[in-house]
């Protein structure tokens, strides 16, 4: 690796490492302009998508008031896992990438296992982005064309938005996304509450009647997958010229994301009632969920796309460690910076379209991945990485319980989402409610 400390006279000395150096020093430049308020707009961005308007069905499993007290409360618990996953990055601000936690935690098995995991998890985000854009012009355009159509123009508009490496730059685009997102929920909102008016509604403060194990669970992990972006927070941060500011992005964030989902599951819920669909625009009028899909397309491609960058800069970052093309300002660089994003693109494309039960495999891959990064992992981290002093200190017991506290609860969402997951694959294989790979159909 390029030492950029090495003294000019060594550089100067050696031309084609003067070459390099001022390169590094570019590519480091270019790659440390996010500030904290740029790094709140990404964190959103990576998180708030079309995914907070499953709520309000995840509100009709559970009722009002759990649903209320789990947004806010696996919020809250998130948002403490992901200042702790901060912290760690701040203590090993050398290492980029929540996979290299792993090699601190295990060694090179975990490296291996957490890479695997990483790049699975921001895969079939990405594949899940296909799906939906596939869906929302196939909605929009009402079109007879084959929706595998649609679904080759998504990926091909997601493979645009993510060319950019630098977060810094996609914060620009964050900005367009979250006002589509606000905007596509508020048009949502409006509309539905505007049909209430005409139709009888009924919601109930209380869990719905009958209501089985897996139906609970396949709710509550909705709710908890809406918070899931530690696994790129430290990505992020990587780029900060500031990272112990990244306190106030999460605040902000966590601010952000309980009020929107709260708002939205609790009042979309009560405007359209038990028969509310997921996502919620469903339960609008067809011109409605027109114009919502319209409104809501760069939050689809633009959130989608940030998964993908990355996935892409990990992988590169990798390929690439000792050696300046990983700051990709060369024709090189840019050359297998672009390769390495198609890769990343059509493979999503193909595991979501060639698996006929992708909806289900992502939600089985959000209990054994996001469980984890979200979850789980950071107690972990907390305990064996950043735990300071003695154990019979006071603060460390404190704050020993709170971790352990977190801990049960990812645990209890791994296996318990898990089970609830396969239950609902198996129960679609029985009925025969399974699609077919590389399907015309848009749903």
């Amino acid at each position: 690796m390029i030492d950029l400390d090495q003294s000019e006279g060594e550089v100067i000395g050696k031309g084609y490492l003067q070459e390099d150096h001022e390169r590094a020093i570019q590519g480091e430049q270019h790659f440390h302009r996010l500030g904290w308020k740029r790094l709140t707009i990404v964190l959103i961005v990576q998180s708030i998508a079309l995914g907070s308007l499953s709520l309000p069905a995840a509100f009709a499993t559970m009722g009002m008031v759990a649903g209320v007290i789990l947004t806010v409360g696996l919020g809250v618990i998130t948002i403490y896992a992901s200042y702790i996953v901060g912290l760690v990055k701040l203590k090993y601000p050398h290492l980029p990438h929540y996979v290299d936690f792993g090699r601190l935690l295990m060694g090179g098995i975990g490296d291996k296992i957490f890479a695997v995991a990483f790049v699975a998890l921001m895969t079939l985000t990405v594949g899940s982005h296909c799906l939906t854009g596939k869906l929302a012009l196939a909605t929009i355009t009402e079109s007879s064309v084959c929706a595998l159509v649609f679904s080759i123009v998504s990926a091909i508009i997601l493979f645009a938005l993510a060319v950019p490496p630098s977060f810094a730059e996609i914060s620009i685009l964050g900005y367009i996304d979250f006002a589509s997102i606000i905007v596509a929920i508020g048009i949502v909102m409006i509309a539905t509450g505007i049909q209430s008016h005409d139709v009888s509604t009924t919601w109930s403060a209380w869990p719905k009647e009958n209501l089985t194990f897996s139906e609970a669970f396949v709710a509550i992990s909705n709710i908890a997958f809406a918070y899931a972006f530690s696994s790129a927070q430290p990505s992020f941060m990587d780029e900060m010229h500031t990272p112990k500011d990244f306190t106030k992005s999460i605040t902000a964030l966590a601010l952000t994301q309980m009020t929107i989902y709260t708002i939205t599951g609790a009042l979309v819920y009560a405007f359209v009632g038990q028969d509310v669909q997921s996502p919620a625009l469903l339960s609008a009028s067809p011109l409605i969920a027109k114009v919502a899909f319209g409104v809501a397309l760069p939050v689809i491609f633009i959130s989608g796309s940030i998964n993908a960058t990355v996935a892409s800069r990990f992988i590169h970052g990798r390929i690439y460690q000792d050696s300046t093309v990983r700051y990709i300002n060369t024709a090189k660089g840019w050359m297998t910076w672009l390769g390495v994003v198609a890769f990343i693109i059509v493979l999503a494309w193909i595991v979501a379209e060639a698996i006929p039960f992708f909806s289900e495999l992502l939600s089985i891959c959000g209990c054994l991945l996001v469980s984890g990064f979200s979850f789980y992992l950071p107690p972990v981290m907390w305990f064996f990485l950043i735990k300071e002093g003695s154990w019979l200190e006071k603060r460390n017991i404190r704050l020993a319980i709170l971790n352990l506290i977190v801990f049960v609860v990812g645990v209890t969402v791994l296996g318990c989402g898990m089970y609830a997951s396969v239950t609902e694959v198996i129960s679609k294989f029985r009925t025969g409610s399974i699609n077919r790979p590389f399907s015309c159909n848009a749903g």
